[in-house]
């Protein structure tokens, strides 16, 4: 048995999936980026048949991180993930096709529970479903994956049934969801063994997990599947993901490399891309990484503890199992200065790993002016947030044009803010809030005129000191209920929109992460307007 886990990275379908993580399509494709040079071995761009958008999306990625211009890049595969119907299958074909090595990926469920409630169909006619599906995937693609949903709570003997007609029907992977994070890592590892060593022709596929972290057990039940034989494994930076979320690509990947003699394993990563990679998910999913997560956490290799500093003087493992330098989280210092030029600022962001455009570039090149002008230091932490608010601003609709607040302990806090529109013509409204924030919002809402609820709102610095950036996530909801395809439940739900901002001042921050959010939910209402147009022309 091979000794190399194959990473397959999720972040993009499942880690979306976690509610507010809606993401624009400069946002997945810098994410994509960002996870090739990270070295995932598969990207699980989307949902192609969640969408039109959707399906879009994954095929641009499947064209450009799929085919790399440097011809010695490692070269990810991309896989699209499709129910097992034609529709769903072709739908990701069509997405995934344009990429040097495609994937489809289709599931059906097999536990008892959901074939009574949510599929309504026998044991018979689940098999005979997973040979007509996975054997038409085959006629599209070579590399098929196949995963029966909820397979922690299936019927073990059933399982096996299923695996055989799938590995007979073309499967090349077979992957082990435990979808509602049910299992414990002894109960997930003998799953794993048995199915392992009792399906005929196991020895023709690569076995993969996926765990859900419902009980916090997700990296261990993972970790217990690839002891027991598992050789691909389905994460999400920072563990994102629907409900309590799923499988840290961090936490599986740091496991496997800090202890070689327990595991015994090898993998593609570079583990010093898994700081970027997790700040960039954390800032265009508008999810705020928690201070103590493991790994990549703000106090992941903090030591306030005296005895623990003591111990970190006199030798840092002591208290340190991996060095900050391995997960590629390093001491702030100066990179660039108000002097320095653009070719110097396009370097340095090549260094950080953003591809940006002439264009892109030039407007990241304004907006560093303007922040060399008021910082004195500016750390690689401050240009990722200034490129991260850039990009979020790329498919903007509407964007700020000027803002003035007026706040304090006399009188009622104002703001006066103008906003340009899609036709580029200039709005301002004054309005009064219970705060400067509110104040803001509301009269960015008296522009737009786009009914929604505020679900969340975080604000946190971007480094030390009392000129630091500061970064605003938000989290809105519309009145009129936008909706989204749930590919496992197979039912629309509730869609809401995360937004990012940073800035010195954090009134603008909080402006341009409201801005974002309300962009992404009014690009989502246009395209249904769109399609729905479309579908009138045809019909008339």
């Amino acid at each position: 048995m091979s000794d190399y886990v194959r990473i397959f990275d999720t972040t993009l379908r499942d880690g979306e999936q976690s509610p507010g993580a809606s993401l624009t399509s400069a946002e997945k494709l810098e994410i994509a980026r960002q996870l090739a040079k990270l070295g995932v071995d598969i990207i699980e761009a989307g949902f192609p048949a969640a969408s039109p958008d959707d399906l879009e999306g994954v095929k641009q990625i499947a064209q450009e991180v799929g085919n790399p211009v440097d011809s010695n890049a490692r070269v990810p595969i991309i896989a699209g993930l499709a129910r097992a119907n034609k529709n769903d299958i072709d739908k990701a074909w069509e997405a995934v096709k344009h990429a040097r090595q495609p994937r489809i990926h289709t599931f059906l469920a097999t536990s008892d529970i959901h074939l009574k409630y949510k599929l309504k169909m026998s044991r018979e006619e689940v098999v005979e479903r997973v040979r007509e599906m996975v054997s038409y995937a085959k006629t599209f693609c070579d590399d098929v994956e196949f995963s029966p949903e909820d397979a922690g709570r299936s019927d073990p003997e059933y399982l096996l049934e299923v695996l055989e007609v799938a590995i007979r029907a073309g499967a090349t992977t077979l992957n082990i969801p435990d979808t509602v994070g049910y299992t414990t890592p002894q109960e997930f590892g003998a799953l794993i063994k048995g199915l392992i060593e009792n399906t005929p022709g196991a020895e023709q596929v690569v076995w993969s997990v996926h765990c859900h972290d419902d009980l916090g057990l997700a990296t261990a039940n993972t970790l217990a599947g690839v002891t027991n034989g598992a050789r691909q494994v389905e994460v999400t930076m920072n563990g994102i993901g629907e409900r309590a979320g799923n499988t840290s690509l961090e936490e599986v990947v740091m496991a496997i490399h800090t202890r070689p003699a327990l595991f015994g394993l090898q993998h593609g990563i570079d583990t010093t891309q898994i700081a970027r990679a997790s700040r960039m998910v954390s800032n265009f999913t508008g999810i705020p990484v928690q201070p103590n997560k493991a790994i990549v956490g703000a106090n992941a290799f903090a030591h306030e503890a005296g005895i623990h500093q003591d111990g970190m003087l006199k030798n840092n493992m002591t208290y340190e199992i991996m060095k900050p330098e391995t997960v590629g989280v390093n001491a702030s210092r100066l990179v660039l200065g108000k002097h320095s030029g653009r070719h110097a600022l396009k370097a340095r962001f090549d260094e950080l790993g953003y591809n940006l455009s002439d264009d892109e570039l030039d407007q990241a090149f304004a907006r560093f002016k303007e922040l060399a002008d008021k910082k004195k230091v500016i750390t690689d932490a401050d240009l990722e947030a200034l490129v991260s608010d850039e990009i979020a601003s790329y498919n903007e609709l509407y964007s700020l044009d000027g803002m003035q607040v007026v706040c304090g302990t006399m009188g009622m806090p104002t703001a006066t803010v103008r906003l340009r529109d899609p036709e580029g013509k200039s709005h301002t409204v004054a309005a009064i809030g219970t705060g400067p924030v509110d104040a803001v919002y509301k009269a960015i809402d008296a522009i737009v005129n786009c009914p929604i609820t505020l679900l969340e709102f975080n604000i946190h610095a971007v480094t030390e000191g009392i000129d630091a950036l500061g970064q605003v996530t938000v989290r809105i909801q519309a009145k009129d209920a936008q909706t989204r395809m749930d590919a496992l439940r197979e039912i629309a739900r509730t869609r809401t929109f995360g937004g990012y901002g940073a800035d010195t001042d954090i009134i603008v921050a909080s402006a341009k992460a409201y801005l974002a959010a309300l962009n992404k939910l009014l690009i989502v209402m246009q395209a249904r307007e769109n399609a729905m147009s479309s579908e009138v022309a045809l019909m008339a």
